[in-house]
């Protein structure tokens, strides 16, 4: 199953333009390298939704929290703890 997993933008780590930005997101304390170029609205501290290491939307902070803790309680989030998944 592909899912969108909700984490918080701690840094923002390459702009190359207007439009091609990376970020460093933290997963529930796991971070991850994401592109942001789909959320160009997108600022530290913002919640986004992350599919295939890239941001597809903005999120509400609460309901991000929410949604990542029914995800890990299914147990759909592990994968981010692999040593060589670079790529949600």
């Amino acid at each position: 199953m592909c899912l969108a997993i909700p984490g918080k933008i701690i840094a923002i780590t390459e702009q190359l333009d207007e439009t091609f930005r990376k970020g460093k997101v933290s997963f529930g304390g796991i971070m991850k390298e994401i592109n942001l170029f789909m959320v160009p609205e997108a600022q530290i501290g913002d919640y986004v939704l992350v599919h295939v290491g890239v941001a597809i939307n903005v999120v509400d902070e609460e309901e991000a929290k929410k949604t990542f803790d029914y995800l890990k309680q299914m147990g759909e989030v592990e994968e981010l703890e692999s040593p060589d998944s670079t790529n949600l």
